[in-house]
C-alpha cells in the first residue's frame, strides 16, 4: 500500500510538472483581436509551445519571411538550439506589438532579428524604421536585461532595389546604434550579396526571398557573428 502511495504522489508530481512546463511557454493572455496582423501565426506559435515545449535558453530569431523561411537554420547553426519565431512579412513594429508573445517568454541567450526591409517597402523613412528598432532594444533591455541582439542588415535583393538608398540608411542607423552598444551587433550581408554593385543570383523567382545560395551566405555570416560574441557560453536572463 505505501509503494502505491508513494507512485501517486511521484505521478502527480510528474504531471504538475509537466504542466508547470507548458505554464511557462508563451501563453495567450489575452485573445488577440480578430484583425491583428498575422493573427493566425502568432497563436500558432503558442499552439506550438504547448505541444512541443521550446527549447531552453535558445538563439531566438525573429522577424519576417526571410527568418519564417529559413528552412535549415536548426541545421545551420548546429550545435546551438534554435528557435524560430520569424512570422508573414511582419515589421519592427509588429515585432515589437508581439515582444511579450514571441521573445520574452523564451529567455533566450541570443536574439537574431531580420526585419526592418518591409516597413520602408510600406512606405515609412529610415529614420522612423530606425526609431522602432530602438524600441525594440528598449523593450529587451527592460525584459531580458543585456541579452545581445543580432541586427542582419537589409538585404539588397532584386525586387527592391530601388529602396537600395534607403535601406543603406537605415543600415547605416543601425551600424553606429550597434558602434556604441555593447547588447547590439550588426551583421553585414549587403557587403557579400552584391556583385559589382548589383545584387547576385541568390532569390527565388520572386526576386525577394532567398534561395539555398543566398541563406548559405546568411549561414557564415550568422554562425560567425555568433561565435565572436560567444553565443554558446551564454545562459539566459
Amino acid at each position: 500500500m505505501k509503494r502505491l502511495v508513494l507512485l501517486a504522489v511521484f505521478s502527480l508530481a510528474a504531471c504538475t510538472g509537466a504542466g508547470a512546463v507548458r505554464d511557462a511557454s508563451p501563453a495567450i493572455a489575452a485573445e488577440l483581436p480578430a484583425d491583428a496582423p498575422f493573427r493566425d501565426e502568432i497563436l500558432r506559435f503558442a499552439q506550438l509551445d504547448r505541444e512541443t515545449p521550446p527549447p531552453a535558453c535558445p538563439v531566438l530569431f525573429v522577424g519576417s519571411s526571410s527568418i519564417r523561411l529559413w528552412s535549415t537554420l536548426k541545421e545551420d547553426m548546429a550545435p546551438l538550439p534554435v528557435l524560430n519565431r520569424g512570422f508573414g512579412g511582419s515589421t519592427i513594429a509588429q515585432s515589437n506589438m508581439y515582444f511579450d508573445r514571441i521573445v520574452a517568454p523564451y529567455r533566450p541567450r541570443a536574439i537574431v532579428l531580420y526585419a526592418g526591409e518591409n516597413d520602408l517597402d510600406n512606405g515609412q523613412s529610415p529614420d522612423a524604421v530606425a526609431a522602432e528598432f530602438r524600441r525594440f532594444l528598449e523593450l529587451k533591455r527592460a525584459k531580458l536585461g543585456k541579452t545581445p541582439v543580432f541586427y542582419i542588415s537589409a538585404k539588397p535583393s532584386k525586387q527592391r532595389f530601388s529602396q537600395f538608398v534607403r535601406q543603406s540608411e537605415l543600415n547605416s542607423a543601425i551600424r553606429q546604434l550597434a558602434a556604441s552598444s555593447t547588447d547590439l551587433a550588426f551583421i553585414d550581408v549587403v557587403t557579400p550579396m552584391l556583385r559589382d554593385g548589383q545584387p547576385q543570383d541568390l532569390y527565388v523567382e520572386d526576386g525577394l526571398h532567398m534561395n539555398a545560395a543566398g541563406y548559405a551566405i546568411w549561414r557564415g555570416l550568422v554562425r560567425d557573428a555568433l561565435a565572436r560574441k560567444k553565443v554558446e557560453r551564454m545562459r539566459c536572463r
